[in-house]
């Protein structure tokens, strides 16, 4: 990571993120949210802000494939690392498994922590593919949904384990 001053004095980085497949650099300040290049510099406005304390999760994203509330994160952390967003969850105009699960099993309802809880549950489902209901709600835990009750999302999410494959 470079630093360069601008006419102003104030120190700026020169990073280069690597998000949904794609390399963009930007020069941010010290203190630039991970969120705000994202939603921003780069118009990936399906990472929501919420809370902004880390604590809702609808800001979730995968950094190197964990998922990390994008609010707490500095741009400058993320610099050369690994992003996936709700965005580049879709292949060749198809949604992602989970993102069908979701629809399919009326987990949506204001959609506001849909992408977060997406995020959580694709990192769950990459690392576990086969994960009980505790190991589901667990890995939802950062996510909060003021609408659903989390019945929805939590069968949509089950609704994608290995073992319910093939038993439709």
């Amino acid at each position: 990571m470079q630093a360069v001053q601008d006419k102003e004095g104030i120190k700026r980085y020169l990073i280069t993120l690597h998000v949904n497949g794609d390399s963009y650099t930007r020069v941010v300040k010290a203190n630039t949210l991970l969120v705000n290049v994202l939603r921003d510099d780069l118009d990936l406005t399906g990472t929501k802000k919420g809370c902004e304390l880390g604590d809702c999760g609808s800001c979730t994203v995968l950094l190197e494939g964990k998922p990390v509330n994008s609010c707490m994160v500095l741009a400058v952390e993320a610099d050369g690392r690994e992003i996936l967003t709700i965005e580049g969850l879709a292949q060749n105009e198809k949604l992602d498994q989970i993102q069908e699960a979701f629809v399919d099993n009326a987990a949506v309802q204001c959609g506001y922590c849909s992408s977060g809880m997406i995020m959580s549950a694709k990192a769950l489902l990459t690392s576990n593919p086969d994960p009980t209901e505790q190991e589901v709600r667990e890995a939802i835990a950062g996510n909060l949904c003021r609408c659903t009750g989390y019945v929805n999302i939590v069968k949509a999410i089950l609704s994608c384990r290995k073992s319910e494959e093939g038993s439709e």
